[in-house]
């Protein structure tokens, strides 16, 4: 089992960015593609971003398409996700997530090891 533990997470003005850290340990961190989800309160958690083994395929969800980017560092076992021109709308706890799969992949359901989550709230 592969630990993940986010970081970078905080309080922001709308427009403003952040980067988010996920940093892996436990198994080889290029084995897995990875990917970034956030859940809102009262909200299902629902996917943000996710990355191919090699960095060679990305997927985004609408909302962040332009906004957010994920990369990662294999050779510092990290997955970010850079934020940018963040929004209210954008406020939620963000979960990096391990997929046994060498591709990207967008459903939840296909994810095997999550991290604890970091809070990112965007004040008006």
């Amino acid at each position: 089992q592969v630990q993940l533990v986010e970081s970078g997470g905080g309080l922001v003005q709308a427009g403003d960015s952040l980067r988010l850290s996920c940093a892996a340990s436990g198994r080889t961190f290029s084995q897995y593609s990875m990917g970034w989800f956030r859940q809102a309160p009262g909200k299902e958690r629902d996917f943000v971003a996710a990355i191919s083994r090699t960095s060679d395929i990305t997927y985004y969800e609408d909302a962040v398409k332009g906004r957010f980017t994920i990369s990662r560092d294999n050779a510092k076992n990290t997955v970010y996700l850079q934020m940018n021109s963040l929004k209210p709308e954008d406020t939620a706890v963000y979960y990096c997530a391990a997929s046994l799969l060498r591709t990207a992949v967008t459903s939840r359901g296909q994810y095997v090891h999550w991290g604890q989550g970091t809070q990112v709230t965007v004040s008006t």
